[in-house]
């Protein structure tokens, strides 16, 4: 399967690992071309963020491992994109596109 787009919610402790440390172990998985890490949230200990990945038959097992080994927590996965990238449409006021 041709995985090329992944969006993951998670957290991570404010101390360890920094978004740097995080990035680079994210860099090293097979498939990954480009990825943004979002903070989204932090409160007192945890940081929650959201990591956008795209590439060409992204290792998913190898990135879960990757993030949960680095000492992250991954929540969700709230996108998946297999194949042709396709983009949603837009809906505007009175269903026009």
């Amino acid at each position: 399967m041709n995985i090329r787009r992944v969006v993951l919610d998670v957290d991570k402790a404010l101390a360890r690992p920094s978004l740097l440390e995080l990035a680079e172990a994210i860099a090293q998985v097979r498939g990954v071309e480009g990825f943004n890490i979002t903070v989204n949230e932090m409160d007192l200990e945890t940081m929650g963020t959201e990591i956008t990945l795209e590439g060409d038959e992204i290792d998913y097992p190898g990135l879960i491992r990757t993030i949960e080994q680095i000492g992250c927590v991954v929540h969700s996965l709230d996108q998946l994109v297999v194949g042709r990238l396709v983009e949603r449409a837009l809906l505007r006021r009175g269903g026009e596109r």
